[in-house]
């Protein structure tokens, strides 16, 4: 079977550190082209591929199969138009677009054109994450009534680069926000409301450096109140999740790995064993009637090679696979981004699923 040909755009950190290597460690993948104004640099770390300057080359050709956006956040919406109407399928970094209604305009033309349009949420193949999501799945912490996710760095100086700036899509939220929103849609679905605080805390920000958001399951999981915050001002961070359940308690201390692996100029093949492995796993506290029980929570592997497997296999017309990001997924954590940074008192609804959504000013 022929590899599926693929198209990078974008060679600044998203496209350098993770699409890059991640995409040719996938077998059935291919990194062809790759556009960039970085032509000398590129041309050393993959001699191998074709390098062109303008989207324009990219979208002409008739030997890509998937184009992969990894620019700026304002350039997604046209550039991921121009590509669907070129007859290719869609990667775009998150977040999809600055808008939901630039998302849904895009969901709509990929329809039309039968092509994919999806999201790398590579966030999803965390390792605490996964390993989060097996405690959650197997019950022992009862019904879960707290859970808190936190991205806190200690970054004083605001660095002179485009997410820093005051420009549609930039700032905190439109950057980690995606991950954290798309995680807890994975555990707990869609929320009732949201409420969500920003802050511009470092001096000379342009933009939010701080979040902080709490979604209420009132209806679909009653007393459950989920935390999504983020801080670029935090020299001793604390956990990066806290669940608690009517049984028991899982703290996990400590990010993921692959990030720093990947910067180091780590390149994993899929499946490379060793890779992903958390060497801070979580603590399960569980209460067993007269006595509280405290341990090691379980230990899952990450791999952000598994999101291109996935689309790889989708793509290939594997029989039973889907997509590792599905359209709906996509348009709701755009849902939640938008809403909550109205900030306004809103109601939203969801014509498809039926749902509502409130945000409330804090």
């Amino acid at each position: 079977m022929k590899p599926i040909r693929v198209a990078l755009i974008g060679y600044g950190n998203a496209g350098r550190i993770f699409h890059a290597p991640l995409i040719s460690g996938v077998p059935g993948l291919l990194l062809a082209v790759v556009c960039s104004s970085k032509l000398e640099q590129v041309r050393r770390d993959w001699p191998q591929t074709l390098v062109v300057p303008t989207p324009q080359d990219v979208f002409h050709r008739t030997d890509v199969d998937l184009v992969v956006i990894a620019t700026s956040n304002e350039s997604h919406h046209p550039l991921a138009r121009q590509a669907l109407l070129a007859g290719k399928h869609v990667v775009v970094d998150k977040p999809c677009t600055v808008t939901l209604a630039e998302t849904q305009d895009l969901l709509s033309l990929a329809e039309i054109q039968g092509k994919v349009l999806t999201v790398f949420q590579n966030r999803r193949w965390d390792a605490d994450f996964l390993s989060l999501k097996e405690v959650l799945e197997s019950g022992v912490l009862g019904r879960i009534v707290h859970f808190e996710s936190h991205f806190d760095r200690y970054r004083p100086e605001v660095p002179n680069r485009w997410r820093e700036k005051d420009l549609p899509g930039s700032g905190l939220w439109f950057d980690l926000g995606p991950h954290l929103v798309d995680q807890c849609l994975q555990l707990f679905g869609m929320p009732d409301d949201i409420s969500l605080d920003l802050a511009q805390q470092r001096d000379g920000a342009q933009v939010n450096d701080y979040f902080h958001a709490q979604l209420r399951y009132a209806s679909s999981h009653p007393g459950l109140r989920v935390i999504l915050h983020a801080s670029a001002l935090v020299p001793a961070a604390g956990p990066r999740f806290v669940l608690h359940g009517t049984q028991g308690s899982l703290v996990k201390y400590g990010f993921d790995v692959q990030e720093e692996a990947l910067k180091a100029g780590a390149r994993p093949k899929l499946g490379d064993s060793g890779w992903g492995v958390d060497p801070q796993p979580g603590t399960l506290t569980i209460y067993r009637g007269k006595w509280i029980q405290t341990c090691e929570g379980p230990n899952v592997a990450g791999d952000y090679s598994r999101f291109y497997a996935g689309l790889q296999e989708f793509l290939s017309g594997k029989p039973g696979s889907s997509l590792p990001v599905k359209a709906t997924e996509v348009l709701e954590v755009m849902r939640i981004l938008e809403l909550g940074q109205q900030g306004t008192s809103n109601l939203m609804v969801y014509p498809d699923k039926c749902q509502t959504l409130h945000s409330r000013t804090p």
